[in-house]
């Protein structure tokens, strides 16, 4: 056993991370020395997301126990689409807008994964490749003849993700996706021969194409490889994990805000935070079975989803914006709105809060609070607006207003040039000043 290896192996048994191995000693064979893992990722949109967090996580947590991760962007698997786990085709991108995702994608895997020539592996640094770059360079004729005479068209029909679509004969699978399992199996034997990688990760909804490049290293190289899958990110009804009202939760910021990441995590169900303490944290097992036993013992705390969500917020968008979320959780419980030294701070908590113009002459000359309700537009008439203060339900910044003669003016302003106003408990609006 090498001296600066870490037990991985036992760590993910004990998180629940393996799901299927394809050796009853890859755990020992871990610990012999430094190994070169590798997982791919399909570049579908310029930004990752929480599907994709398991994977990534899985070769960070590889990398800090001393081995070295190979994050593969499949710019050229990519183009074709991979059938597992999918009903029916995808649509095809053009090649254009998947480089454009794979720039986007590397960005969100270096904070992740650390590239740098000193990173603390003893295997060495993280190493980012795109398959595009090997793939692009064989002709059909070639790959038909150096790769597909090795791989038995049998075995690929045998495979759960080329099965299940050929039995819906509603659907079936084009030519162009049942070659995906053949493309992802060279780039095992690429990486192997590149590289030295040995391991390959993936979710099990990946087995078959993992297998299938073990067998095609095995068939073309003679080399002795491993995979390993991890359960994939669902909920405790089956469903998949990351889903909200508006699509995918992504971890590009401008896609899905800080605070809604945050809110994410903080509003899991107490039977799914347990998983996710262990699948998505680097908690050590002492604290996560602390956190168990609150959950248990005060679920009405929610101490789980809170300190899941921290971490996760600061891991994907860093400390800064972790405090303008805990800062924002405090707003929208009522606390009053402070001085904020950006717009863009201030924009970021109410991102999905309506707004509307004011002229800043107007504002410094001083506006009604009934008429500042209706130009932000959360009353009809001034009647209405009167209505509202008078029924304490008007808040400027989140301080209660209980005049309807007071002035709002560039004073109230809570960054450089906009100001929040509240009716009731949760209806929010902006005003932004324009000259």
């Amino acid at each position: 056993m090498s001296g600066n290896l870490q037990d991985i192996f036992a760590d993910l048994q004990w998180r629940q991370l393996v799901y299927q191995a394809t050796s009853e000693r890859l755990g020992a064979w871990l610990l012999e020395r430094p190994r070169t893992v590798y997982a791919g990722f399909d570049p579908t949109s310029d930004s990752l997301h929480v599907g994709h967090l398991l994977p990534l996580m899985l070769l960070r947590r590889y990398q800090k126990a001393g081995h070295r991760p190979i994050a593969l962007v499949g710019g050229a698997t990519g183009s074709i689409g991979d059938p597992s786990g999918k009903s029916q085709e995808r649509n095809l991108q053009s090649l254009e807008q998947i480089e454009a995702n794979v720039v986007a994608i590397r960005g969100q895997m270096a904070q992740l994964l650390d590239f740098s020539p000193t990173a603390a592996s003893a295997a060495g640094p993280a190493i980012l490749v795109n398959n595009y770059d090997w793939i692009s360079r064989f002709s059909y004729l070639d790959f038909l003849r150096d790769v597909g005479k090795n791989v038995p068209v049998n075995v690929m029909i045998s495979k759960d993700s080329v099965k299940n679509r050929l039995e819906n004969p509603d659907v079936g699978i084009s030519y162009t996706e049942f070659s995906y399992m053949l493309l992802q199996a060279y780039d095992f034997v690429h990486l192997n021969r590149t590289y030295g990688c040995e391991l390959q990760l993936g979710g099990s909804d990946q087995w078959g194409n993992v297998t299938a490049g073990i067998d095609l290293a095995r068939r073309m190289a003679g080399a002795e490889v491993f995979g390993m899958t991890c359960p994939l990110l669902t909920k405790s009804d089956g469903s998949k994990m990351g889903k909200t009202e508006g699509g995918a939760l992504w971890l590009d910021a401008k896609k899905t805000s800080p605070y809604q990441f945050y809110q994410y995590w903080r509003n899991v169900a107490d039977e799914d935070a347990g998983k996710c303490l262990r699948f998505l944290t680097e908690l050590s097992h002492e604290e996560i079975d602390h956190l168990d036993h609150c959950r248990q013992t005060e679920p009405e705390r929610a101490v789980s989803q809170i300190r899941l969500a921290e971490w996760l917020t600061e891991l994907i968008h860093g400390r800064g914006a972790l405090d303008l979320v805990r800062q924002a959780t405090e707003i929208f419980f009522g606390g009053e709105i402070g001085k904020f030294a950006s717009d863009a701070d201030l924009n970021q908590i109410f991102a999905e809060v309506p707004s509307s113009q004011i002229e800043a002459a107007r504002l410094a000359a001083g506006l009604s609070i009934t008429d500042a309700l209706v130009e932000a537009k959360l009353t009809k008439s001034k009647g209405e607006a009167r209505r509202v203060v008078a029924e304490g339900g008007a808040y400027v910044n989140n301080r209660r207003i209980e005049s309807e003669s007071y002035q709002v003016t560039t004073a109230d302003l809570a960054s450089p040039t906009m100001l929040v106003l509240r009716r009731g408990k949760k209806n929010y609006a902006l005003l932004r000043l324009v000259e």
